[in-house]
């Protein structure tokens, strides 16, 4: 049921101005579909870019701009890697990790903030150009390798209807609709290692998925 809404509802809306959406059931219903289709897209993805890419696409959400996902290096405290993710990237105490925090954007609209460790000896001396000195989102410099990722922890951030729902009786519509659906900033959170195709991980990002997500109007019937 929640697959079908998320189609009704991505077929029907495209970005060209933002619109609240109303907050009763059926529009949290919708959002919670679209969440939950976009979360199960990415977990189910070999590149967290390239379903943001088409998901921009889709949703009309690159404005004037090319529906292209870009990264916007970002100034942040420093988290280097713990022992725990050395023993998951399988390198030494002494081996360099390096980490890049960016945003990635389609147009102006900051879809995802995300913190990378990787391991630079595992890449080529290119791809440590490119990450060093453009706004290659990483998942695009890296693509040479083939890469995979597994995910280890998915958390959803955002509940648009509470935790059993579908067994309670459906709530009175007594809510405005004109009064507009308060989205947080972040909606999912996934952390995940990357793997080259002969199974050598090579980078762990953390991942925070933003509303800008759902920057498009909501569907009307």
């Amino acid at each position: 049921m929640l697959l079908a809404v998320a189609w009704t509802a991505a077929s029907l809306v495209r970005a060209e101005s933002t619109t609240p959406w109303p907050d009763t059931f059926l529009f949290r219903l919708e959002a919670l579909a679209l969440v939950e289709t976009l979360n199960a897209e990415i977990l189910a993805s070999r590149s967290a870019t390239v379903t943001l890419e088409k998901w921009c696409a889709d949703h009309g959400l690159a404005g004037t701009s090319e529906p292209k996902i870009t990264a916007r290096r970002v100034v942040a405290k420093e988290r280097p890697p713990t022992p725990e993710q050395r023993q998951r990237l399988e390198v030494s105490a002494d081996e360099d990790i390096r980490v890049r925090h960016v945003q990635l954007l389609c147009g102006d609209r900051v879809f995802s903030e995300a913190d990378n460790w990787y391991v630079p000896a595992r890449l080529t001396v290119e791809m440590n150009r490119v990450l060093e000195t453009t706004s290659t989102p990483f998942g695009k410099a890296v693509q040479d390798l083939h890469p995979y990722r597994r995910t280890f922890i998915a958390t959803v951030l955002w509940r648009p209807l509470p935790e059993g729902w579908e067994t309670r009786p459906l709530p009175a519509v007594t809510q405005d609709a004109t009064k507009g659906l308060v989205i947080p900033d972040a909606l999912f959170e996934h952390r995940a290692l990357l793997y080259t195709e002969d199974g050598k991980p090579f980078s762990e990002v953390d991942e925070v998925y933003q509303r800008a997500l759902l920057d498009f109007p909501p569907p009307r019937p």
